[in-house]
């Protein structure tokens, strides 16, 4: 196997056309429609066409052709009807008539498939009741930022408004928790949280991960009217590692900044590896849920739902290509739950107490981890003497895959993990031995106050 160290990275590793969908208000066209009705009286003169040679004669044979049409499609009608009758097409059978067989007579025929069919047909199209239920759940996420532009009189800031979504997620005796995307509140000034009856109030961001592209907005319970109050609720959560291929799916979320809007379809696939770049630039890859529901911009941060009416996902991006339709992504939320949890319960550790691994990394992506056959991860490029790495038993060209009990395939997956662990704090840690074949094996180790940056 050729060292990774010593080697380029000449493998392609383009992320796929997908987009996150905040959405800018700008950008809406908010003028007279396009599309105008023209009458046809426009003031045009218009040419009287002369009647034909033999047009009588075409009138009888048009008749005739038209009586044997009828007779042909009557006859047809009628046996389809009949067969239709003895083999249930599409709906209950009611007849009381009998059936004889060798064995002696029989019952009235019912045709309980077709009615099961039909049943499960209108779960996945009327989706009224369970959307009523989810409603008080979802919000719409107001992002008010300043936007920097380079000009040749130098560079102007300028007020600039995105719109995305919301769902509640947890609460307690102070505040509630809002889950969205963590590009839906980016760049944000002021965060305004607008709830299922129109009421409005400032949301605080409570926790970020660009890595996974999930945030946490928190609205103190004192800011909220009682009527509000007492209209919202939280979501209820699935078990988004039991979604199946085909089954129905609902998106609810401010689909194009207009407020909130429902679209369903099915779940077109389940684990599928999307590479997005995040605020920052970076590259992020993640395992995502993909449906057929209309995803559109102002729907990141809403909820993807199944037939129960419970969270399955959170909406974050879609492909966006002039060759494909209706493929949405969802974050899964057995994967994201713990995420969120960990956002709500912890605040971000202040600089002082920022803690530090004791490496210098590389991020092992999947172009790479395909091209050497090693894992996706973090590569240790050096140790730090004296480190928590150095004392855990970490060595150079081993792999980070875990730490502290989440998967690792990026630094910036690693920074997201850390900036909620305190230097002096003790965790797992799981590392690829690049001495035994990238085995894995997994180690406490301290986490060190941060130093500066290894040049």
């Amino acid at each position: 196997m050729s060292d990774i160290f010593n080697g380029s990275n000449d493998g392609s590793n383009e992320p796929k056309s997908a987009g996150t969908y905040s959405y800018t208000k700008d950008e809406i066209n908010q003028g007279e429609s396009h599309y105008q009705w023209t009458p046809y009286d426009d003031g045009l003169k218009r040419r009287k066409f002369k009647r034909q040679d033999g047009f009588v004669a075409k009138i009888f044979r048009t008749a005739a052709l038209a009586a044997v049409f009828g007779l042909v499609v009557g006859f047809t009608f009628q046996t389809v009807v009949y067969i239709s009758g003895r083999v249930g097409f599409g709906y209950k059978q009611e007849s009381t008539s009998q059936s004889s067989s060798a064995g002696g007579s029989g019952g009235p025929i019912k045709t309980e498939t077709a009615t099961n069919t039909a049943v499960s047909t209108n779960i996945s199209t009327d989706v009224s009741e369970i959307t009523q239920s989810v409603l008080p759940a979802i919000v719409q996420v107001t992002n008010v930022g300043l936007q920097e532009y380079q000009t040749f009189f130098g560079t102007f800031q300028q007020e600039q408004t995105s719109a995305g979504s919301g769902i509640i997620i947890d609460q307690d005796e102070n505040n509630i928790y809002i889950a969205t995307n963590n590009h839906v509140v980016a760049g944000a000034e002021t965060l305004t949280i607008t709830f299922n009856d129109g009421e409005a109030v400032e949301g605080t961001i409570k926790g970020t991960d660009s890595s996974c592209d999930l945030a946490v907005v928190s609205v103190a319970v004192k800011d909220i009217k009682a009527e509000t109050l007492s209209a919202i609720k939280l979501a209820t959560q699935g078990d988004s590692d039991k979604t199946v291929v085909g089954e129905p799916a609902i998106v609810i979320g401010n689909a194009m900044g207009f407020g909130t809007s429902v679209t369903n379809g099915i779940i077109s696939a389940v684990n599928r590896e999307m590479s997005i770049p995040d605020d920052q630039g970076n590259i992020v890859t993640n395992t995502l849920i993909q449906t057929s529901a209309a995803v559109n911009p102002g729907n990141s941060g809403g909820a993807l739902l199944n037939a129960k009416g419970e969270l399955i996902g959170i909406v974050s991006a879609k492909l966006v290509d002039e060759r494909t339709e209706g493929m949405g992504y969802a974050i899964p939320i057995s994967y994201a739950s713990e995420i969120i949890t960990r956002m709500i319960k912890n605040d971000e550790v202040s600089e002082l107490d920022a803690s530090f691994i004791g490496i210098m990394p590389r991020d092992i992506d999947a172009a790479l981890s395909e091209k050497y056959g090693v894992p996706m991860g973090v590569r240790v490029e050096k140790v730090i003497e004296g480190s928590g790495a150095e004392k855990a038993g970490i060595e150079e060209k081993d792999i980070i895959t875990a730490l502290d009990g989440r998967k690792v395939n990026s630094k910036n997956t690693l920074d997201n993990i850390m900036k909620y662990i305190p230097a002096g704090s003790t965790v797992d840690i799981t590392v690829a031995k690049a001495k035994n074949d990238y085995k894995e094996e997994t180690y406490k180790i301290t986490l060190t106050h941060k130093v500066e940056e290894i040049k």
